[in-house]
Formats: structure tokens, C-alpha cells, sequence
């Protein structure tokens, strides 16, 4: 075995509770990653987060640096004063511009060769501290890219209202701008797909992306589900507070759904996911078909009880932890190609794929007309998952590349 890295690992938050994709994602691969290597956690630390957050942290990390910060309340007043100000007063967009912190002085202070081997910047986000002052750390840097965040905004601005327009192109432009030059700073950069790692490229033009971390599955703790499913059950799961998510519930609620209730009056509807945003909440209190249930202890009854796993992404990027967790529970899962971007499913074999809500209605009603091949998908979908997606096989990627990032800032620097 290799030597052990000293890692040092940028963050805008604590990992638990483990209620978004990104935060499992990180979570598994840290604890894979800190078995043959000494990492150091440096992050925000939002205010109001539970404190036993700390003691967990251990399970991921050796040691770690909080830094207090305060999240500004969506639609309080001094949301929309920052938004105004952001809009006319700075070149970043909003969503990077809000993580500005004291972080800066920490990393610089903490990132020394002395110290550390590398600095892995999870997510774009912690780059507006790494990169404030167009100065750039000692320490090799590895950017791991859960999304090509620009693209999501992009997709934002397509799908958005003519009111809304202006503003969706100004923060894409501004995340375009930012996640260009963030990028380039950067000795490395590391996505979730090949196809992410491929817009990278192209799209952005970049010339230092190393390459892919597939989206992995805790295959023992996502254990197939014996339980018999409820018929003509849907669930959808994902944070609810993130606007892909809530674009796509709301369009399968207004555009999907009806068609469906038109054949199957029985059917129902489960969403599962922290903080549902009002318009989400509304769709349980309008339609008793529906079901809300905000943030639950633990998905997997959830996946077990339904009979077709649905994912009516319209906008986003990255990769989806979620369908591969579904899949590992034996559930069949529906998606947009969108939703599916960059996963290894082939449509009417391990997965189902729609686009069109006509389309995405058929292969819904297809599903209740007929469970026992449905179910078949779900058990291909399940081997495709567990034989190729554990978090080990894909730690031993990812570890790679951060090898690969201090071997080529030493060649570039020597």
C-alpha cells in the first residue's frame, strides 16, 4: 500500500444529518478514505446545527476546524437586501457569494506542506474562501465536483417563468464565470460522471480534469426489500428544499400526475425529503392522493413499501445517490434522462426512462398494469448495483486521483 495522505478537507457544513446527496456521498467516501489516510475536517459551522454534529464528525474525519457562520432565512427581509446587493453590487452569484467567510484566513493558515499532502475543495461552494484573494494555497488542490453547477443553472433559466428569465441568466453567467476560474486554479479537478467530466472539458474548457468518481451505494445498509410493495405506490425522494427537486415534483404534480389518477384513481403519491418547500407542502394539503412527510429517520421503509421509485428531474446535474440507494433496495426506478444523467441504466432492462409527460404517464401506467415485469427491473437493477457500486471499489478511484494531484503539482512546481 501507498503511503498515507495527509488530507485536508474543505467544507461548508458538518455531514450529518445525512440529508442531502452530497452529504452521502461525502460521508461514505471520507470514512473509506480516512481507514489508510489522516484527514482533517475544515469547515463552516452553520448556526443552529445540532451539536452531537461534532462528536459525529469523527466518523469521517481525524480532527476538525469549525468556522461559525449564519445562514440568512429564505425570504426574510435581509434575504431579499442580499440578493439586491449581490445582484447590483458583486460579479459572483448568490448561491457561491452567501459562503464568503472568515474561512480564507483558516485555510491559508492551515494549508502548509508541512502540515498536509493535499487540499481536497468539496463542492464549488468552499472555492469563493480558497480563491478570495486570487491567491492560491501551497498545497496541491484537488476541486471534486459533485455538479457542473453552471449547467444546473443554465437548465434553470430554460425552464423558467418570462419574469424570472433575467435574473436565472444573470446567476448562470455568474456561475459560469466563477466555476471557470475556480476550476483553473485548481491543480486538479474531479467529477461524478464521465459525461460531467466531459462538459467540464468542453464545455468550460478546461484542461486539468483528471477524470470520474462513479456514484457509489452502501450495499449492506441498502439491502434488498422482501417486503411485499403497496400497488400502484409511488416515491419520490430528495431534498426538498433544493430547487431541481421541487421543479420536478411540481411538474409531475401538474403536468404527470393527473394522467395517471385518470386510469388509476388509487394511486398514490409519496414524497420523502427534508424541509419541503411551501408549494410541496401544498400538494398534500390539496390532494389527499399525495403525502408529504418532510424529514424522516430513515428512507429505506419508504423504498420498501413502494411499488415504483420516480425521479422527474427537469434540471440539475451531477449524479443521483438516490437512484442508485433505490435501486439497491430492489424498487424499480422511473427517471428522466436528466434525472439519470451519467448513470450506467439501461432503459427496460435495470431502469425506466421518460421524458415527456405523456411518456413519463405510460411507463407509470405500464408499471401498475403489469408489477411482476416491473419488479423484474428491480432485481436487474439490484445486481447492476451491488456488483459494480460499493463504496470501496469506488474510494479506490477517488484515492487515485488524489495521488495522481500531489504527483502533479510536484512535477509542475519542481
Amino acid at each position: 500500500m501507498a503511503d498515507s495522505l495527509r488530507i485536508l478537507w474543505l467544507k461548508t457544513g458538518p455531514l450529518h444529518p445525512l440529508d442531502t446527496g452530497g452529504k452521502i456521498r461525502t460521508y461514505n467516501m471520507l470514512k473509506e478514505l480516512k481507514r489508510n489516510n489522516t484527514v482533517t475536517y475544515l469547515s463552516l459551522w452553520p448556526d443552529g446545527t445540532p451539536e452531537e454534529a461534532r462528536t459525529e464528525a469523527f466518523e469521517y474525519s481525524d480532527k476538525q476546524i469549525w468556522i461559525p457562520w449564519e445562514e440568512t432565512p429564505k425570504r426574510s427581509a435581509k434575504f431579499f437586501n442580499e440578493l439586491a446587493h449581490n445582484f447590483f453590487a458583486t460579479d459572483l452569484p448568490y448561491a457561491i457569494h452567501k459562503y464568503v467567510s472568515p474561512m480564507w484566513g483558516d485555510v491559508m493558515e492551515e494549508g502548509d506542506p508541512k502540515h498536509y499532502d493535499l487540499m481536497v475543495c468539496d463542492f464549488l461552494t468552499p472555492a469563493v474562501n480558497l480563491y478570495r484573494y486570487h491567491q492560491k494555497p501551497r498545497l496541491p488542490v484537488l476541486l471534486f465536483q459533485h455538479n457542473v453547477e453552471s449547467l444546473i443553472w443554465q437548465r434553470t433559466y430554460e425552464n423558467a417563468g418570462a419574469l424570472s428569465k433575467l435574473y436565472f441568466r444573470s446567476q448562470w453567467k455568474r456561475m459560469e464565470s466563477f466555476e471557470k476560474h475556480a476550476c483553473r486554479m485548481a491543480d486538479q479537478v474531479c467529477a461524478v460522471s464521465d459525461e460531467d467530466a466531459r462538459l467540464l472539458t468542453d464545455e468550460l474548457g478546461l484542461e486539468n480534469v483528471c477524470g470520474a468518481v462513479p456514484t457509489g451505494v452502501d450495499i449492506d445498509l441498502f439491502s434488498e426489500s422482501k417486503a411485499k410493495r403497496k400497488p400502484k405506490s409511488l416515491v419520490f425522494l430528495g431534498s426538498m428544499d433544493w430547487m431541481p427537486n421541487v421543479d420536478g415534483i411540481i411538474w409531475f404534480a401538474d403536468e404527470i400526475w393527473p394522467s395517471v389518477k385518470k386510469r388509476h384513481p388509487d394511486a398514490t403519491l409519496t414524497i420523502v425529503g427534508r424541509r419541503p418547500a411551501s408549494k410541496v407542502q401544498e400538494l398534500g394539503q390539496h390532494d389527499s392522493s399525495i403525502t408529504v412527510t418532510g424529514t424522516v429517520p430513515d428512507v429505506r421503509p419508504h423504498l420498501a413499501d413502494a411499488s415504483l421509485m420516480i425521479v422527474p428531474l427537469r434540471v440539475g446535474g451531477g449524479t443521483r445517490i438516490k437512484i442508485f440507494e433505490g435501486m439497491a433496495t430492489g424498487i424499480p426506478c422511473l427517471s428522466t434522462s436528466i434525472g439519470a444523467e451519467g448513470l450506467p441504466v439501461t432503459h427496460g432492462k435495470d431502469h425506466l426512462l421518460a421524458d415527456e409527460p405523456e411518456d413519463f404517464a405510460a411507463e407509470i401506467n405500464r408499471a401498475f398494469d403489469d408489477p411482476k415485469a416491473t419488479a423484474k427491473i428491480g432485481k436487474t437493477g439490484r445486481k447492476l448495483v451491488a456488483a459494480n457500486f460499493s463504496w470501496s471499489k469506488i474510494n479506490e478511484v477517488f484515492e487515485d486521483y488524489c495521488r495522481q494531484t500531489v504527483n502533479e503539482h510536484e512535477r509542475t512546481w519542481s
